[in-house]
């Protein structure tokens, strides 16, 4: 379910290392710290943040706090599984990389044997949780979701191809599609829009990591868009994938989910993001401009997700 690496972290793959570092110790205290660091955090917390804001959506006011609960829950360990298992499977890449070498499956902290257990337990765990208290669709959605990330996404398409970044993308909006469908039980227009736009959204934001990390992933052969393809298109591609974005957002209100405070709120922003892409295309520095990119998309998907969990509520 998750994306390729977070719809809201500090940076796209998360600094996973860096707790993992602080952590080497023997006490309970420091192996609980080196597994917790396994799930990758960020990543985690971000795609659970967009399942509650596609469940507040869908609720319109009436809210099953142990759906919720459920949904929560199951969401967190299934996400949690997926990213213990891209850790196992990423070693190579995150040797190199200069965020993740530290890494606790790269220092050998934690084995991968050991690592792939707390995988299926989590895994297991989630997938039992939202057997049993939410929906069929919901379940296909988080095993699609899984395997998309995993499979298609991290051992093929990430390492393979350009378009790993779509793939990823399909997986990171799984989590809102599924606290969406939660409630509904069913895709209609608002479950297919808020699926549209966490996967757009996910395009600019990896795209700017990839501008202002791209020696790393030069050096790691990953064949990301700014590597492949240079910088300036990776710009041009940003702008066009940011207006999409904004547009997808302004369908909510034209299918009658939201008001008028969401759509002024998510206009604004989304004006303000595109002006900011604008001023890329003509950046001299590229890094700079990246990073400032990419510190706004967090800004824009926390408020999303505020302005899907009250837009009902508002006029």
């Amino acid at each position: 379910m998750p994306s390729h690496g977070a719809p809201i972290t500090t940076d796209k793959d998360g600094t996973d290392g860096a707790l993992a570092s602080r952590a080497t110790g023997s006490t309970f205290r420091d192996k609980a710290t080196r597994y917790y660091s396994l799930t990758k955090p960020g990543v985690l917390y971000g795609n659970v943040l967009t399942a509650a804001a596609g469940f507040l959506l869908a609720s319109a006011g009436h809210f099953n706090p142990l759906l919720f609960l459920a949904l929560s829950i199951g969401t967190t360990l299934v996400i949690a599984s997926a990213c213990v298992l891209n850790n196992i499977l990423d070693r190579d890449i995150d040797s190199v990389m200069e965020r993740t070498k530290k890494r606790v499956t790269v220092s050998g902290a934690i084995s991968a044997r050991n690592a792939a257990l707390f995988c299926i337990i989590l895994g297991l765990s989630g997938l039992s949780i939202l057997m049993a208290w939410t929906n069929w669709l919901v379940v296909t959605v988080g095993v699609g979701g899984y395997v998309v990330y995993v499979v298609l996404y991290g051992m093929l398409s990430k390492r393979l191809s350009i378009h790993g970044t779509l793939v990823g993308s399909i997986s990171g909006a799984a989590p809102i599609l599924a606290g969406y469908v939660a409630v509904t039980g069913s895709i209609d227009a608002g479950a297919i829009l808020v699926f549209l736009m966490i996967f757009l959204w996910q395009m600019p934001e990896f795209y700017s990591i990839a501008i202002y990390r791209h020696d790393e992933y030069a050096r790691a052969g990953v064949p990301v868009i700014s590597v492949v393809r240079g910088i300036k298109n990776t710009k041009n591609q940003i702008l066009i994938y940011t207006i999409a974005f904004v547009v997808s957002t302004l369908l909510l209100p034209v299918f009658g989910y939201v008001g008028v405070v969401y759509t002024i709120v998510m206009g604004l922003l989304g004006a303000y993001w595109i002006w900011l892409g604008i001023l890329g295309i003509r950046a001299t520095d590229d890094n700079s401009w990246a990073r400032k990119m990419f510190r706004f998309s967090l800004v824009i998907v926390l408020a999303l997700c505020l302005m899907l969990a009250l837009g009902p509520l508002l006029p």
